[in-house]
């Protein structure tokens, strides 16, 4: 399946998180993104010439996020934008992060 054509599906508590050779299988997908040391996040940092353009794409992933129901951690600093990526309902890496990590790397 080619991540960016996915659709991420509501999880709830009791759902399982990715075993790690599953992680190890998308991650590769979707390779900007670095897999946080703890292997239950991944992120990646985007930079841009100003603030208003770092901002106008903090809105367009807000967009996405709403619409496909899933939500990043943001993280602004000027410049710089840094996503994290993690279902927190199963306090872990499912599919979707790696569904929206593609959809993100398509804006």
């Amino acid at each position: 399946m080619e991540l960016a054509k996915g659709k991420c599906v509501p999880c709830e508590k009791g759902t399982p998180k990715l075993p790690e050779a599953e992680i190890r299988r998308l991650l590769p997908q979707v390779p900007e993104w670095r897999l946080g040391k703890d292997g239950d996040r991944i992120q990646r940092a985007f930079e841009f010439d100003e603030f208003m353009p770092a901002m106008a794409f903090v809105n367009k992933v807000a967009e996405l996020a709403e619409k496909e129901g899933h939500h990043p951690d943001f993280h602004v600093h000027y410049n710089k934008v840094k996503l994290v990526l993690w279902t927190h309902a199963i306090g872990g890496l499912h599919e979707n992060d790696f569904v929206m990590a593609a959809k993100i790397d398509r804006l």
